[in-house]
């Protein structure tokens, strides 16, 4: 299985933190391949800048390869593929880690039971 995690399951992955289920970890430890987009690092940058969240941008970068993960593109079909998508969520960020994951196909593992409506096969929960 191929995942994309969104920003907040790899933050807290990254952080080691305890909101990360064990149901989680084993899915990220059992996937193919595990991606992240780098709309999460764009998003964490943006909410770093607002005071939103503490988070070093450089530090996630590095933190991808580091972990073993493949980085995603932002590609011009992905951008596309939001015009597609229901209007189930307004986030813009994970609207397009919806249509990064519909695209490629992976499954987007989230900790917003809202992207679940998008699709209950291609929307893992955690």
């Amino acid at each position: 299985m191929k995942v994309l995690l969104d920003t907040q399951i790899f933050l807290w992955f990254v952080a080691d933190a305890p909101h990360l289920t064990k149901k989680m970890r084993t899915m990220i430890d059992d996937a193919d391949e595990v991606f992240v987009s780098a709309a999460s690092i764009w998003e964490a940058t943006i909410k770093s800048a607002w005071g939103k969240l503490d988070a070093d941008p450089e530090a996630l970068v590095a933190a991808i390869g580091e972990s073993g993960f493949v980085e995603l593109p932002v590609r011009a079909a992905h951008a596309a593929a939001v015009a597609g998508l229901p209007r189930h969520h307004r986030d813009p960020f994970d609207r397009l880690l919806v249509a990064q994951a519909v695209s490629e196909p992976l499954h987007l593992a989230t900790a917003d039971r809202a992207l679940r409506r998008y699709s209950a096969e291609l929307v893992q929960v955690f």
